[in-house]
């Protein structure tokens, strides 16, 4: 399915979602198709959210790619990512910062986490750990992070992400409510956050202590 993966990434090139050659490169290696379930496979490359069990969605690629490029992802950095879904974000991420870096993901439902954990192996991710339990409380035992990013809509930032972001870091987080969110980046400087709203987007809900 190479060749509808390149069709697809020049399409989000030619509509301006991906920029940047690091976000490129890694969009054209990631297989899409290892990581939607089986009965699916055939339309991994069409650019729409896509249903992966237990109620939730992989995101279009064409948000991933605006995410990807928002975060501004460099070697060797250490990420978060809420909400593992199958596994697809976490890859992209991963080839961005490679090599040297790492992302540690954390998915509350336990299943869907295995089926991420599963792909990201079989298709060679071991710069990915993937861990079952409440993300909107984060993952404090590997903070602090350089970049984070929130695969679910959220009423507010949660405190305990804003807490494990590094110095200099960068957070992307969806913030509304349960329909309709906008896209927050949170930058981290010293004790000053600042914040950059880039949009309306909608993502499934999160759900735990600091979240819905």
């Amino acid at each position: 399915m190479r060749v509808e993966r390149d069709a697809l990434v020049d399409s989000l090139i030619r509509r301006g979602y991906i920029v940047s050659s690091i976000v490129e490169e890694a969009m054209r290696r990631v297989p899409r198709e290892e990581f939607v379930p089986a009965r699916i496979k055939g339309d991994a490359y069409v650019d729409t959210p896509m249903p992966i069990g237990a109620g939730q969605t992989i995101s279009a690629p064409h948000m991933v790619a605006i995410m990807v490029e928002k975060l501004d992802l460099k070697q060797g950095h250490r990420v978060l990512e809420v909400g593992s879904g199958s596994g697809y974000h976490a890859a992209v991420v991963a080839e961005a910062i490679a090599p040297g870096g790492h992302v540690f993901t954390i998915e509350r439902i336990e299943p869907l986490a295995r089926f991420a954990e599963d792909n990201l192996k079989r298709t060679g991710y071991d710069d990915v750990s993937v861990f079952v339990g409440d993300g909107s409380k984060g993952l404090r035992e590997h903070a602090p992070y350089d970049r984070i990013f929130v695969a679910c809509g959220a009423p507010d930032i949660p405190v305990p992400l804003i807490d494990q972001l590094a110095d200099n870091g960068l957070m992307l987080v969806p913030v509304g409510n349960r329909m309709y969110q906008d896209l927050i980046r949170v930058e981290r400087k010293g004790d000053s956050i600042i914040r950059q709203n880039y949009g309306g987007c909608v993502f499934v809900p999160l759900i735990g202590e600091f979240g819905y």
